[in-house]
């Protein structure tokens, strides 16, 4: 029989390890709101991830501003503040949507959605907003970002949620969620300063649900274009060609919360991390326009010897174990 006392001692430790593990959302050091999270890894060996910022109470997704984080472990995280804002921008002031970041050309580029206008949710024909996609440079991964052009790339279509994949050939991919231009694709100059060409439509093999958050990456042979599928569950298509075309593959995270969610996929000391968003009950000060809020969040994923993406469920211990799950595999 265990005495009192070590019994005691006994759910002290088993309490003390559980909290020690709990790591999902993630925890930035400070109460800030993120979300839409980009991850990326640089020369320097860390995990650098691009977010999005949910203000306070903020009304119906007005958002200033974009932040950045770094880890060498995926716990223990320093916040380098925000890289840019839309007080920096001359031709937004509003929608600092879901961002992305490439390194080409000896420099980091910060690629990122932003507008102006009003979305009338009650009478949509009296809506005035309008969103585009601008590209600003730096030569820190943490910036300050600068907006070199001074102007979208280009006005129309509407268009948010970029994801830039720069291929092993140094090609700079543009994928978009766009107004009647979904699933379209549009490669950027050498200068990452302009476009090459106009969006280009890709075979996505006859199964084009409403989307949005593309993200594509690259995995040995095969190419993935991953989505939040009808804004809520991610899926997957695979292909030869960054181009595709595609194959439709299937889900690999359900929806939460009936919520959207907005993700990145990364390798990372030869471990495959998928970073999304959770909306999460979040006390607020004073704040009663949303019991839930977005927090950034992180998970393993694995796949299959066919290059499949086996299914990813939402867990409170995330990647907590990181450092000895790497440390084990040396």
């Amino acid at each position: 029989m265990l005495n009192t006392k070590f019994k005691v001692g006994l759910l002290y430790s088993i309490f003390i390890s559980s909290a020690s593990m709990a790591n999902n959302p993630l925890n930035f050091g400070s109460d800030i709101r993120t979300a839409d999270p980009s991850g990326h890894v640089w020369q320097d060996g860390k995990m650098y991830l691009y977010t999005s910022h949910d203000e306070e109470c903020q009304a119906d997704f007005w958002m200033k501003d974009w932040h950045v984080f770094s880890s060498g472990n995926l716990v223990d995280w320093t916040a380098h503040g925000a890289v840019l804002s839309v007080d920096d921008l001359t031709w937004a002031d509003n929608y600092a949507w879901a961002p992305d970041a490439a390194y080409k050309n000896g420099k980091y580029y910060f690629v990122f959605p932003a507008g102006t206008g009003h979305k009338d949710r009650v009478n949509p024909e009296k809506s005035t907003k309008w969103m585009g996609i601008g590209i600003a440079e730096s030569d820190s991964p943490t910036g300050p970002f600068k907006d070199m052009i001074g102007a979208p790339l280009w006005q129309e279509p509407y268009a948010n949620d970029p994801s830039l994949f720069i291929d092993d050939d140094g090609k700079a991919y543009l994928y978009v969620h766009a107004k009647a231009h979904d699933y379209h694709v549009m490669e950027l100059a050498d200068d990452m300063r302009s476009t090459k060409g106009e969006l280009v439509k890709m075979d996505m093999g006859g199964y084009e649900p409403k989307m949005e958050g593309p993200w594509v990456f690259k995995r040995g042979e095969y190419y993935y274009f991953t989505m939040p599928e009808n804004n809520r569950e991610l899926s997957y298509y695979m292909a030869s060609s960054p181009k595709g075309p595609w194959q439709y593959k299937g889900v690999f995270m359900q929806q939460e919360h009936n919520a959207n969610n907005h993700h990145s996929i990364v390798e990372f000391k030869g471990q495959w991390i998928l970073f999304y968003h959770r909306w999460i009950e979040t006390p607020a000060s004073g704040c009663t326009l949303r019991k839930r809020q977005r927090h950034s969040a992180a998970e393993y994923m694995y796949f299959n010897d066919d290059g499949t993406i086996q299914e990813v469920k939402r867990t409170s211990q995330g990647v907590a174990d990181f450092a000895n799950r790497v440390a084990k595999e040396k």
